[in-house]
């Protein structure tokens, strides 16, 4: 008898250990419409994969990630990513780099989510002020301010943001846990759609006069008319 309990135990284990294995493989892609086609089926990650004879090293290199680059926008920062189109040997490594520039006094990398990957921020020039929200219900934010050597992680997909809060140039390196981890910039997102989202439904979301609403959907690159 103890010894049927102990067969039935490893069967369940085992069938555990097979279910907990069977996830799903994180996506690359915002979507993909399921087809029956072979003929336009997916590429592998969305690339295809040249000949291991033919690869040669600068397909993983970049050259100029030292070079400082121009913060003069409406935001005060420039993100310079690094991920599989740049550097083509990333391809199913699931990993990405990016170099962020912030303008002195209130240079801002604005809130945004990466849907893919999870963030680990160096500060390497300035002091910043960085912060996550948590997810509903708690929408906690969790905040902290970095200086020069300073690590910071950012979960994947929650919405984060960076800010420079010194009269002096800020530089930050990050690396990304995907080697394409998407950006969702939320302001764009909402504000910057195309085609826009009806200024009601935003009026109503937000809180705001409906007027303010069309003025920022302006603002971000829309046009109501």
């Amino acid at each position: 008898m103890k010894s049927v309990r102990y067969q039935v135990a490893f069967v369940v284990l085992a069938l555990a250990s097979s279910i907990a294995s069977a996830f799903d493989p994180s996506p690359l892609q915002d979507f993909c419409v399921a087809i029956n086609d072979p003929k336009a089926a997916v590429l592998v990650n969305g690339k295809f994969c040249r000949n291991p004879k033919f690869t040669t090293a600068n397909d993983f290199s970049f050259s100029g990630l030292n070079i400082p680059r121009n913060t003069v926008n409406r935001v005060g920062s420039n993100v310079t990513l690094l991920n599989v189109d740049q550097i083509p040997g990333l391809n199913t490594l699931g990993i990405s780099l990016a170099r962020i520039d912030y303008a002195p006094n209130g240079g801002l990398n604005p809130p945004h989510t990466h849907p893919r990957g999870t963030e680990i921020l160096v500060v390497v020039e300035g002091t910043l002020f960085v912060g996550f929200v948590t997810s509903n219900p708690d929408n906690r934010f969790i905040s902290k301010l970095l200086y020069p050597g300073d690590v910071f992680v950012f979960p994947i997909g929650l919405i984060h943001f960076q800010v420079n809060v010194v009269e002096t140039p800020a530089v930050a390196f990050a690396g990304l846990s995907s080697q394409n981890p998407g950006t969702i910039t939320i302001a764009d997102a909402v504000f910057g759609s195309d085609p826009l989202i009806n200024p009601d439904v935003l009026a109503k979301a937000f809180q705001l006069d409906n007027k303010i609403v069309i003025n920022l959907q302006k603002l971000f690159g829309g046009n109501n008319n």
